[in-house]
Formats: C-alpha cells, structure tokens, sequence
C-alpha cells in the first residue's frame, strides 16, 4: 500500500502526547494499554502468558455471542483527523476482519458514563483489515475531535492505533489568545513543515509537550561530511509577536550542534517555505551541550508579526526542543476564530451565543468554511441583513436590558459575555442605574423591543446618553440602529470564542 501524506502529521492520539485507551469491552489476551504505545510493535517468539501467547498490542478472546468489541480511545491532543493507520502487525490468524471509527468532541475529562450520551459521528465507515499490515485509512472529516471509538468486527487483535491530523487547540480552556503561549507548542497547533535531514530523530520531536526523555526523542540530523548546515521551518500556531525562545539541547552531549541562528517570516499557509524570503531574528549563536538557552535580548528588536521560524544548526547534530514564548496578534487571533468555527462538529451553541438568531447560525453553520476573517464579517453582515424582523428580535431577547447580566434566553456563556460588556453599566452609580432602568422600562414600551447597543468600553453615563438621543428616532430608523449595534456585539464576540 502506497504511503500517504497523512503520515507527516502528528499522532493525535499517541500516549507521549496523553492520549488514552479509557475502556475496551475486552482485553482478555492483551491489554489495551499497548494500542497506544509509541514505540514500533515488537514481536517475542516464545513468549506466553498464563492467558496464551504474548501480543504487543490489544487482543481480545474470541467472541462467542453477539456483538463485537471496541475501545474508547481519549485523543492526547483535540484535532482534525487526517488519517489513521490500523496496525495488525504479527497478527495473523487472529486479526479483526473490518473496523470502523466514530468520534466526538467534548471536554477532555468527561466521565466514561457522559460520553455514552455524547454525540458521535462515524467519521470512518466500516472497512476491511489486512493481518500483519499497517492499514492506512485517509478521513475527510473537517472537523476537531477530543475522544474515539474504535470499533474492530468481531474480535481480534490491533498492534497500534495511529490518529494522524491537526491538533486545534481549545483557547477558552487553554487561557485565551490574549495570554502569553508558546506559539511553536503541537499542542496548540504549531507544525513542523520542513527540514534538511531527521536520520536520527523525527522533526516533530522537536515541538512535543515537555522535555526530551532522552535523546531519541529530540531532532537529531546525521553528521554533515560537506558543505552548508542543517535547517528545520516550523509554522508558528498562529501569527504572533516574539517575546522569548528557548533551544534545548537536552541529553545531547557529544552530538549537539556548534552554533545556531534562527529566521523568521510571515507566509500564507500555501506558500512554499524552503523557497520563502526570510530575515534574521537572532544571530548566529553559540550552544552548549545538555541544556536550556534562554534567548531574550539576543532577539532582534521590533521585528514585528510572524508566522514561520527556521532555525539553522551549525554545521549538524541534535535539538530537543523548541519553544517560542509570543502574543497572538489581532490577525492571528482572527484566524484561530476562523479554524474554531470551521472545525466545531456541533457550532450551534457558541454561534447562538455570538448571534442570538437560530436563522442567523444556521446560515453561518451552511456557509463554512469559512477562508478568513474578511469572509467572516461579510458573510456574517450579509446573513443577518436579509433575514426577518422576527430573527432580529430573536436576536434583541437574547440580550439582558442594559443595567442588567443576566437574560434566561441566553446559555451560560453569553451571560459571561453581556456581564463583561455591561461592566460600565454595572459598576456606574445608583442615580445612573437607576434612570438606565427607567429608560428601558420607556424604550420598549415605545418601540415593542429591548434597547441594543455595543456596551463594550462605555460608560454608564455614556449609554443614557445613548438611549436619550436613540428615544427620538422613527421605529423604522431605531430597528436599523439596533441591527447595526447588534452586528459590532456578534463581531466582538466571535473574537472572544479564542480569547
């Protein structure tokens, strides 16, 4: 079977990066532990247990009633999945005879008995299994994924589980793209694109969580017995400005690298890298052996956004790991709201609580994806003005009044959002509040609906202000403005979706 490129991924679902078999409705002959493990299968000729023969990999008995077994598989790192490979190695007499997988997208620390009321969606259909192969499946699916179940009919035995893909990082939960991160971290995103060689060591080693184990688990080149010197590109998680990084050399002792430097660039994400203008960020450096550089004030100043780093290593040898302390720009946050929504199985909740109209969503959820933010707000404005003036107040109830955070029309989050909007409302004094209310209480009963405005940075005082000048309009003239108002809160809050 020919390779695919899906292999060039990261796997999702590796124990290294804390992936976990949580359940298996057997694992009589081996545990399910093994599916996950790193390492290559092995094979050990006269190995038995007091349950039969040794197997590196998870084997369950022979089934004999109906049904077949299975395994709930938690994802180490939420993402789109690209592929996976179903290795049957050295099992021959007794390997499944198809598969299938389904998938969901929940917290990480669901309970075994919530995800039997999750919502799983078959993202690979039933397929036949070759023994001792390594059977590669490509998946189209868009979306992210936290948790699998991986169906094997009837019975059997999988060497390794490999759920190759794209990990998409869940920011609310993360701390936000307003926080400092570590904008090279996989965990967030970040992917290794390219390099002059990895003989030793794979080049996504050099992004994992933590530090190395020991040196295998680092980038490492073969000795360079010519011209030139070793390079690797890593495309940043998203656009950032650089406020720190580090280069580990971690157990590289005898084969690290004389020196380094390293370049920066922004690029489009189908641009071609080995070919990019680059410029330099930090100069050509000294590194020592088993250790963490911090650089700082080494870096150059004002070097502005980027989006993609290549660090060169003089002439050859090994890097355990990378980190790239940043700030998200206001476009690379815009872009990680751009993947969220693309990448959300079930968008409905987080759109309603930016939009408030289902109409409204469900145009949105039919337009993805979506290819930037610019596309967003058109497609969003677009949407919104030609629906109803039942779907606009649909939109206005989802809003507590003005002076108010909390509304029963909204879910929990929203209500988090309207309390931070109305912060100047809030806090202003009890006179303010207190002819806010009574504002409200004249604007409906003139206009039948509840007075929007983008509360965002204004004052009390500001928005009776507001509310005095907008109490002068025609009815006609006051829907528009509270459609336009309702526009600028939708866009701010599918900002805050990552932030």
């Amino acid at each position: 079977m020919p390779e695919m490129n899906f292999r060039d991924s990261v796997d999702l679902a590796s124990e290294r990066v804390g992936g976990s078999v949580l359940y298996a409705t057997d694992d009589f002959f081996a545990e399910k532990e093994n599916l996950l493990k790193p390492d290559k299968p092995v094979w050990k000729e006269h190995e038995y247990t007091d349950r039969g023969k040794w197997m590196d990999g998870w084997e369950s008995r022979r089934k004999r009633t109906p049904g077949h077994d299975f395994a709930v598989v938690r994802l180490g790192m939420r993402g789109v999945i690209r592929g996976v490979v179903v290795d049957t190695s050295f099992f021959r007499g007794n390997f499944p005879d198809q598969c299938f997988i389904e998938a969901c997208d929940v917290s990480p620390e669901t309970s075994l008995d919530e995800l039997e009321g999750a919502t799983w969606r078959e993202v690979l259909p039933l397929s036949k299994l070759n023994g001792d192969s390594e059977n590669l499946f490509e998946i189209s699916d868009p979306h992210a994924w936290t948790h699998l179940r991986f169906h094997i009919l009837p019975d059997g035995g999988v060497a390794r589980l490999r759920v190759h893909g794209q990990p998409v990082a869940d920011w609310k939960r993360s701390g936000g793209l307003r926080s400092e991160l570590d904008l090279a971290a996989v965990e967030h995103g970040a992917d290794v694109l390219a390099c002059s060689d990895m003989f030793f060591g794979p080049k996504h080693n050099l992004i994992m969580p933590g530090r190395a184990l020991n040196m295998g688990d680092g980038w490492e080149t073969k000795r360079r017995r010519g011209p030139g010197h070793d390079w690797v590109i890593v495309r940043l998680a998203t656009e950032g400005t650089i406020r720190r990084i580090e280069i580990d050399t971690n157990h590289f002792k005898g084969n690290y690298p004389d020196s380094c430097s390293i370049e920066a660039s922004v690029l489009a994400a189908d641009a071609d890298v080995v070919r990019a203008d680059w410029f330099e960020i930090l100069p050509r450096t000294k590194l020592q052996a088993h250790s963490r550089h911090m650089f700082v004030d080494e870096l150059a100043a004002d070097e502005g956004p980027v989006t993609h780093l290549r660090l060169n290593v003089f002439p050859d040898g090994g890097v355990s790991r990378l980190r790239v302390h940043g700030v998200a720009t206001d476009q690379g946050l815009r872009g990680e709201v751009i993947r969220r929504i693309n990448t959300l199985a079930d968008a409905e909740g987080e759109l309603k609580a930016a939009g408030g109209s289902m109409s409204w969503v469900r145009g949105m959820i039919s337009a993805r994806p979506l290819r930037n933010w610019d596309h967003l707000v058109e497609t969003a404005e677009k949407i919104w003005n030609t629906l109803s003036r039942e779907d606009w107040l649909e939109a206005f109830r989802s809003h507590p009044r003005i002076g108010e955070v909390r509304s029963e029309h909204q879910n929990a989050a929203a209500n988090r959002w309207s309390g931070r909007e109305q912060e100047g409302t809030t806090s202003a004094a009890r006179d303010i509040r207190a002819e806010l209310s009574e504002g409200n209480r004249q604007y409906e009963q003139r206009f039948g609906h509840l007075f929007i405005v983008c509360a965002t940075g204004k004052s009390g005082a500001e928005i009776l202000g507001i509310l005095g000048q907008r109490m002068n309009n025609s009815a006609a003239d006051e829907i528009r403005q509270a459609k336009e108002e309702q526009k600028k809160i939708t866009l701010l809050r599918l900002e805050r979706l990552v932030s």
